[in-house]
């Protein structure tokens, strides 16, 4: 048979015909959701369980999705749009059921068609276990914005890696954090469609030698060992606009997974080792790095998503592609530092493999990549040793050294010999040990780089890169983060969201600036008496929520004092355990008089990374502090600590929308942006916060009267740390706070213990690298200030509803467009 005769050519009529979704009718939902329960579940309706029942519903709103998709991808073959290819290494996406049931507009049928099977569409919607693919704001953040492309109209892939475990899923043991493997594909995930056809092949190790290449010499990598990089690809809808992204996620398979040979000699474990050691590499998120294997797990993590991700896009573009033109047809966005070996990997690949000057190669290279940096913390920009690159990647460090050489030639052409300009500049750092700085790689390779508040973006040039951004001064931009309104507030409020709905209309779901129509709103009484109706009954919900899951309740009443977010030092979980410890001192002391206690419930929801001793030993303390706070008869229940573990995103759709007060209480300077901060402000809680990061924009924006600023500014901040900052001077003049630490190290939350929570008091009163006592004193008063306010419920609802109001920037479709205007260059499509 001929190529034009078979009948799955692309030219054949029956390949040419669209696909078709079903009817969007309750009717032809059943019909969907049956055949897909009976021909690919296997079970009839009877004898189906809770598992099969989702499945089928997922698979049935799958294909609802699914001829929407494959037209956007055979268009985009055709018309060969420039196309953003965003790398991450994390996606918090969350439940996929329900966004998709809003993107699409199936709520209704959806629910009416399984009330017609005698299924209740609740609890199918419980039974969802979300993807384990991110960590913290980072995962949340690339999830909101790959629904931003689809909603926008942006030909867009997101490429990551399909963990098997995620993160962790987090338990406590004697209020100790214990991981546990997050087994979130255990039941099945019907959401992903496996393509082992369209596997790369991905290298590691060996040695690179010279070959002459008709006369000029090149070299060549010769690799000791491969993997192979399987796809599974995710649809990620827009918002009823009729696009279907795709997020395509790489898992780890062995080349060589399996020797019959040596399992017949009875070797059966040396027989699957090949197999074990690849499939490590897509197993967990962040593997554990504070040793060797460790750090090299992570490294082969990074390499292996990124080369099979360029691979992936190159092998999509037409044979007769001219890869001069690569810039006009796809941006690589890489999401800090995790992704950076993309560049000497597209470098390789197109000088290696594919025969193209060097020069050339990199005049490419430098306008197909754009570097977001997500921190302020220097420990937290990726530095990987040599002698680790060389061994795992040896060609890729030969191009970083090439790449060094030629860039620092450029520095010295300006400047000069100013050495130490150009140690300060180096992509290769010799002390301590030599080592590549990956966002110095980024920053000379990509052709912008952006920060992710104003503040943060001002100090990235001032005080992180500055040498930089004086050699670039054209290069640096700001993109000030957003979060999805149809997540986290369409789909996780949906009380607000009917009541602004109603208010306003339903445009807001796609333009969040209209969320100002809301203004004049705030001075209605009987909108205000709605508005604090939903906070009401938002509340009620997360006590049910909580009281199910881990069987905690909220206090009736209580003001919602929420403070959810990846546990670290700079974060300052200890400065409000510090308030609470203080008012519960104040309280059993008999210095404040228990009718003046605000009741109040104060929530934590934080995962501290496993090789973090003293984060973890901070959520012990809350843990312990809640144990006795929570079970002392003296408080009447007026002061609540709650922990729920294992916070996600499913439990933040819960707390979120219940939140009276947001704590966004990092150290002035060390936060790079936020998006928690973003989505309590526009579900209606009011911010208690410092001058940092997004909190500054947040501010401008709510006005100062709805905003309860404290403590140091950056400048403060540096000034008193170029003074000597001693924490203990601090402690001495402070009756209040040497009272709280003082409790604190009497063993009171430890049993009496006093050494449980010594290395948290010394880390207090002798170094305390994140000023927590200087602010302590401006943050308590501020907490009066909440309190004073929280007495006036009208005035308090008031000033939620202007958060609301004042806060559509902050949607993640805005953040978009700012990425095409100033960085991409990637106009919507229709």
């Amino acid at each position: 048979m001929t190529p034009d005769a078979h009948p799955l050519n692309a030219t054949h009529p029956l390949a040419l015909a669209p696909v078709i979704a079903p009817p969007l009718t309750v009717d032809g939902f059943v019909e969907e959701f049956l055949h897909n329960l009976n021909f690919d579940g296997g079970v009839t309706l009877s004898a189906s369980s809770v598992n099969d029942r989702y499945l089928a519903l997922a698979c049935t709103v799958r294909d609802y999705l699914m001829a929407r998709w494959l037209e956007d991808q055979r268009r985009q073959r055709e018309s060969q749009a420039k196309s953003v290819c965003y790398l991450s290494a994390e996606y918090l996406l969350g439940r996929q059921l329900d966004n998709d049931l809003i993107a699409t507009g199936l709520s209704e049928v959806a629910t009416a068609a399984l009330a017609a099977c005698g299924i209740d569409i609740d609890e199918l919607r419980a039974h969802e276990i979300e993807p384990g693919l991110g960590n913290g704001g980072l995962g949340r953040l690339a999830a909101c914005f790959v629904d931003s492309l689809a909603t926008l109209g942006v030909p867009s892939t997101g490429y990551g890696i399909r963990y098997e475990y995620g993160i962790f899923r987090q338990t406590f043991e004697d209020g100790q954090q214990v991981e546990q493997p997050d087994a979130w594909l255990a039941l099945g995930s019907p959401w992903e469609f496996p393509h082992p056809e369209q596997a790369q092949t991905i290298a590691f190790g060996g040695h690179t030698e010279t070959h002459d290449d008709d006369g000029t010499p090149r070299s060549r990598w010769i690799p000791a060992w491969t993997v192979r990089a399987v796809p599974y690809n995710y649809m990620v809808p827009g918002f009823r606009n009729g696009r279907v992204n795709t997020l395509r996620l790489w898992s780890a398979v062995a080349t060589d997974a399996f020797d019959l040979r040596i399992f017949n000699s009875g070797d059966y474990e040396q027989a699957v080792r090949a197999q074990t050691y690849a499939e490590n590499i897509s197993k967990v998120l962040y593997p554990e790095d504070s040793t060797p294997q460790g750090k090299e797990l992570r490294l082969q993590q990074q390499y292996f998503f990124v080369a099979a991700s360029i691979a992936d896009f190159l092998d999509r573009l037409p044979v007769d592609f001219d890869l001069a033109h690569l810039p006009d047809r796809v941006i690589f966005q890489l999401n800090d530092t995790h992704p950076v070996i993309a560049v000497p990997e597209l470098l390789r690949v197109l000088v290696d493999e594919r025969g193209m000057p060097w020069d050339d190669a990199w005049a490419i290279a430098q306008k197909c990549f754009a570097y977001t940096c997500h921190t302020l913390l220097p420990e937290a920009l990726e530095v990987w040793s040599v002698e680790l690159l060389g061994r795992l990647l040896p060609r890729h460090l030969e191009i970083i050294y090439r790449v060094n050489d030629e860039f620092l030639a450029a520095v010295r052409a300006r400047f000069g010999d100013d050495e130490m300009r150009i140690r300060n500049m180096s992509i290769i750092a010799e002390f301590p040990e030599r080592s590549v700085r990956m966002a110095y790689l980024a920053t000379a390779a990509g052709a912008r780089v952006n920060g992710v508040a104003e503040l943060h973006s001002q100090l990235l040039r001032d005080k992180v890169l500055p040498a930089f951004a004086e050699f670039f001064p054209d290069k640096f931009t700001n993109v000030t983060n957003g979060v999805t309104p149809r997540r986290f507030l369409r789909l996780a409020n949906p009380g607000l969201s009917s009541l602004i709905t109603e208010a306003i209309g339903d445009g807001w779901v796609t333009d969040l600036e209209r969320l100002r129509e809301l203004e004049p709103l705030a001075d209605d009484p009987g909108f205000r008496t709605a508005f604090a109706a939903v906070k009401a009954a938002n509340k009620r919900r997360l006590n049910d929520v909580l009281l199910a899951r881990d069987g905690m309740t909220v206090g009736e009443g209580h003001l919602v004092d929420v403070m959810v977010k990846r546990l670290h030092e700079y974060k300052r979980q200890l400065l409000k355990v510090l308030h609470i410890v203080s008012s519960y001192e104040g309280v059993i002391s008999g210095r404040i008089p228990l009718a003046e206690l605000t009741p109040r419930t104060a929530l934590f929801g934080a995962k501290a990374a496993p090789g973090y001793a003293m984060a973890k030993r901070i959520i012990h303390l809350i843990n312990a502090v809640g144990s006795v706070v929570n079970t002392d008869p003296r408080l009447e229940g007026r002061l609540q600590v709650l922990f729920p573990p294992n916070y996600n995103v499913t439990l933040a759709e819960s707390v979120i929308p219940a939140a009276d007060l947001s704590e966004q209480i990092s150290l002035a300077g060390k936060e790079a942006s936020g998006t928690g901060n973003m989505k309590f402000a526009l579900n209606g809680a009011l911010t208690i916060g410092t001058d940092d990061g997004a909190n500054v924009e947040i501010r401008e924006l709510v006005g100062d009267e709805n905003f309860f600023l404290f403590g140091m500014t950056e400048p403060d901040v540096e000034a008193l740390s170029a003074r000597g900052y001693r924490p203990s001077e601090f402690y001495q003049s402070d009756a209040d706070l040497r009272r709280a630490i003082d409790l604190i190290a009497s063993g009171a939350f430890s049993g009496g213990d006093r050494s449980v929570f010594e290395p948290i008091v010394s880390n207090l009163l002798y170094e305390d690298r994140f000023m927590v006592l200087a602010d302590f004193a401006a943050y308590m008063s501020a907490q009066e200030r909440v309190d004073a306010a929280y007495a006036d419920q009208d005035a308090w609802t008031r000033s939620a509803i202007l958060n609301v109001a004042r806060c559509g920037f902050f949607s993640s479709d805005r953040s978009i467009r700012d990425y095409i205007d100033r960085i991409w260059h990637t106009p919507p499509t229709s």
